[in-house]
């Protein structure tokens, strides 16, 4: 049986100066032993989905370990209650964004997460929403365009007077949004017309703000694409030399 100490003590080893200075870059405090995304995805694929070990890393604090909880979590095992306590807990955006990506969109009720978040003060509780919005906009069929189209004024109203992170997580979402539908996509683009330049501060990273109307146009003609390879393809009509 794997133990959170075999799982810490694998994570140390892994661990190195050059990734750690990559973390502190992203705003990411200590405890971390600098784990890069191959090596924690390695270890996610081996170890599988696993509450118990997850919520032991997750309580250890260490930023490698929370980020691999987050990927070997079992959604169902949360409840929005439970969610909102592991994200008030994170110490980063990208503790966040991990749980948000491999828990929240994953959770039957992600939907009821989102305005509670919206309609936070703290930056990143604000950030989780727009986050879970984006993976939603992406990944569910079961909500409708309206859901996503009805925030689309509150990102022209509030995106410029947003926190730094929250306004890049609120930049993604818009795209995300405009790259759902073809409808969503004329919406999303009149709004980021609307919107204009927005301005992230990235700090010491080689990271850029997307230009959402540029981003939209091309995440939607992709979508469109593998919308289309998905599509049955009509039977094969028979030869006349069949047919007889």
């Amino acid at each position: 049986m794997t133990t959170a100490r075999d799982v810490l003590r694998e994570l140390e080893a892994l661990g190195s100066e050059q990734t750690r200075k990559t973390w502190r870059r992203h705003e990411v405090p200590e405890p971390m032993f600098g784990v890069k995304y191959g090596d924690l995805g390695k270890l996610q694929k081996r170890l599988g989905r696993d509450q118990a070990l997850a919520e032991a890393l997750w309580q250890s604090g260490n930023h490698d370990a929370r980020v691999l909880a987050a990927m070997i979590a079992e959604p169902a095992a949360f409840d929005v209650a439970m969610l909102r306590r592991w994200q008030a807990e994170t110490t980063c955006y990208v503790q966040t964004d991990a749980l948000i990506t491999h828990v929240g969109a994953r959770m039957a009720a992600a939907a009821t997460a989102v305005v509670p978040w919206l309609d936070a003060t703290t930056e990143s509780q604000r950030r989780a929403g727009w986050v879970l919005v984006a993976h939603l906009a992406r990944e569910s069929n079961d909500l409708a365009d309206s859901f996503f189209a009805d925030l689309l004024p509150r990102i022209e109203r509030e995106i410029h007077g947003a926190p730094n992170r929250t306004r890049e997580a609120m930049n993604g979402t818009l795209i995300a949004i405009g790259t759902r539908s073809d409808a969503l996509a004329r919406l999303a683009t009149a709004a980021a017309r609307t919107i204009g330049p927005v301005e992230i501060d990235h700090g010491d990273t080689d990271c850029k703000t997307f230009d959402a109307v540029a981003y939209i146009a091309k995440g939607r003609e992709h979508r469109a694409k593998q919308e289309a390879k998905a599509k049955p393809k009509p039977a094969a009509k028979p030869r006349k030399r069949d047919a007889q």
